[in-house]
Parts: structure tokens; C-alpha cells; sequence
């Protein structure tokens, strides 16, 4: 039971960790309807569910090597920019209607949308390197009893998707109040965003690890 209680906790926190993934949902069920929301957000958890299963059964050597890899976190990094960047750059150049009458459909592509929560949460090797630390924390502490893995995983995964319908519906509140203009200056803020994150993550690329932790411990040293 403290297995589970701990999972749901730790679900729920998880859905609020701010990141690329953070925003686009909130920003893709306020413009766009709960549906594709929750198919963007399957896409993320289907991304996720991939990371826990490499980070289980994978070699720890390997993934270690991996999740600290500058070439990744540089790649990463670069693709998370320019997906903003084409946000960004898109959304100047759409003609804003001002007819407030005039009532826009936009097309559905739930494979799409699906795809793109996919590949917005794994090309983001902080996310893999997360799930390894989870993975490795948890299986010792139930003494690498694989029922109680599972059965830890599985209460996040439904405990992060659970929390994550509830900002999707409170997100889609907005809806009604978003003229053209504001859905236009939403998504320009949302490529801002993006590619300040991609130039966060390419920079580890490029910063030793050294320094990281070092500036890590004294942040911290300060808060304490």
C-alpha cells in the first residue's frame, strides 16, 4: 500500500514539472479541445512507458553513458529550438482574422498530434535520464521485486495521466475567451519558450558536468 501511495504521489508531482511537454499541452488543449490534448498527452506517456522499459531492462552501463552523452543533449537540444523557432516564426506570419463571427476549424490529425507528444518528450534525453535514476532508486528499495516495480510504474503512469486530464479540462476553460489574436500571441510565446529550452539543454552539451554539479551544490548551499 505505501508502495502505491508513494507512486500517486510521485505521479502527481511529476505531471507539474515544468519543461517543453508542460506547455504545449496546456497550450494545445486551450487552442486546439480536450481530444487532442489527450492524444498529445498518450504520445508523451507512450515516450515515457519507452524510457522506464530501456531503463529496466537495459544495460546501466549503457544508458548511463548515454543520458550523459553532450552529442545527445546538443541534438536534443537543437530540435527543441527549432521546433519553437518554426512556432514562433509560423505564427507572425498567419494572417490574424479579426471577424469575431467568423468561427475557424482547424484540421484533426490525431496521428499527428500523437507524434509530435511523442517525439517532443523523447528527443529530450533529460527525461530518459530521470526515468534511469527513478528506476534505479525504486528497484533497490523494493529489493528489485519486479511485481512491485510494475506495479510502482503503473501507478505513476496513471496517476501522471489522471493529474494531467485535469490541467487538459481547467486548460480548456480558456478556450472561450480566446480571440484569434491572443490564440496567435500564445503560440508566439510557446515558440519563445521552446527554444529557450532547447538552448538550455544544448548548452549541457557543452558545459562540462563538473560544472554543473558544482553550480548545482552551490545553488543549493545558498537555499540552505
Amino acid at each position: 500500500m505505501s508502495d502505491i501511495i508513494n507512486a500517486l504521489i510521485s505521479g502527481f508531482f511529476l505531471s507539474f514539472m515544468v519543461g517543453p511537454v508542460f506547455f504545449v499541452l496546456l497550450e494545445t488543449s486551450a487552442t486546439k479541445g480536450i481530444k487532442q490534448a489527450v492524444i498529445f498527452d498518450l504520445g508523451v506517456i507512450f515516450a515515457d512507458i519507452i524510457f522506464i522499459l530501456l531503463s529496466y531492462y537495459g544495460s546501466y552501463t549503457l544508458l548511463n553513458k548515454i543520458k550523459d552523452d553532450p552529442r545527445l543533449f546538443f541534438a536534443g537540444g537543437i530540435l527543441l529550438f527549432s521546433y519553437g523557432l518554426i512556432t514562433f516564426v509560423k505564427e507572425k506570419r498567419r494572417k490574424i482574422i479579426l471577424d469575431p463571427k467568423l468561427v475557424i476549424v482547424e484540421k484533426v490529425n490525431f496521428f499527428g498530434m500523437f507524434l509530435k507528444g511523442f517525439l517532443l518528450n523523447f528527443i529530450n534525453v533529460g527525461v530518459l535520464g530521470f526515468w534511469l535514476a527513478l528506476v534505479i532508486v525504486i528497484s533497490s528499495n523494493v529489493g528489485m521485486n519486479g511485481e512491485r516495480v510494475f506495479m510502482y510504474f503503473t501507478t505513476i503512469i496513471i496517476a501522471y495521466f489522471v493529474t494531467d486530464l485535469g490541467k487538459i479540462i481547467l486548460a480548456k476553460q480558456l478556450k472561450s475567451k480566446l480571440t484569434p489574436h491572443v490564440i496567435t500571441k500564445i503560440r508566439k510565446i510557446m515558440g519563445i519558450i521552446l527554444m529557450v529550452i532547447g538552448l538550455a539543454v544544448a548548452s549541457k552539451g557543452f558545459i562540462p558536468q563538473k560544472t554543473i554539479d558544482k553550480f548545482t551544490n552551490k545553488a543549493e548551499e545558498v537555499m540552505h
